[in-house]
């Protein structure tokens, strides 16, 4: 069986719903839209099931743990989706917050509100941070632990003080998936891989 190319995203409100459905439409994949919630009603077992039967790849998958203590429902979902045989990740979209919870994980890159691509961690508003490949989230402590190609922090989706307003174009969002998928063998459609070289790598 050929595994189901997917992207995760770690967050799941209202504004990150539309943003990512928009996202899977310009990019001809599909968005798993009952993966949203704020926090994560689906199970693992139940992504995996709507993942296969997404028409188009790569398939979008959102998970929010609302920034409840600990690991959350999102968390848990996560990581199974993320290790599961049938399921190919191509990267995570690692969504910035003000979590009470002080969560972090390394980031590969990062993607500012200003579009630009750097290698320090962002805050929920897209400003950057003072820690290089970190950055500070609600559904992102478990991260560290997957084995994921590429994981790209963003401030919050369809946000960052309007400058990922889906009315935009949502460009930050939009950034990071293709980032995301130009470095992925998905996307480029050849038996090589592309050069993964980083700022600050």
């Amino acid at each position: 069986m050929t595994k189901r190319k997917v992207i995760l995203v770690t967050d799941g409100d209202v504004y990150a719903a539309k943003t990512i459905e928009y996202a899977a439409e310009k990019t001809g994949g599909r968005c798993i839209s009952q993966s949203k919630g704020n926090p994560s009603t689906r199970s693992g077992p139940e992504l995996v099931q709507l993942i296969k039967t997404a028409p188009n790849d790569p398939v979008f998958v959102m998970f929010d743990d609302s920034g409840l203590q600990g690991e959350g429902p999102g968390e848990t979902a996560l990581k199974y989706v993320a290790s599961h045989q049938d399921i190919e990740v191509l990267g995570v979209i690692a969504v910035a917050s003000k979590t009470h919870q002080a969560e972090w994980t390394k980031v590969d890159v990062s993607i500012d509100r200003d579009g630009e691509v750097t290698e320090f961690g962002v805050d929920k508003i897209g400003m950057r941070e003072m820690d290089e490949h970190r950055m500070n989230g609600d559904t992102v402590y478990c991260l560290d632990k997957l084995d994921v190609p590429l994981i790209v922090g963003i401030g919050d989706i369809g946000k960052m003080g309007r400058k990922d307003d889906i009315s935009k174009g949502s460009p930050i969002t939009m950034k990071a998936v293709e980032f995301i998928l130009e470095r992925s063998e998905y996307h480029a459609g050849k038996t090589g891989k592309h050069d993964k070289s980083i700022p600050g790598s």
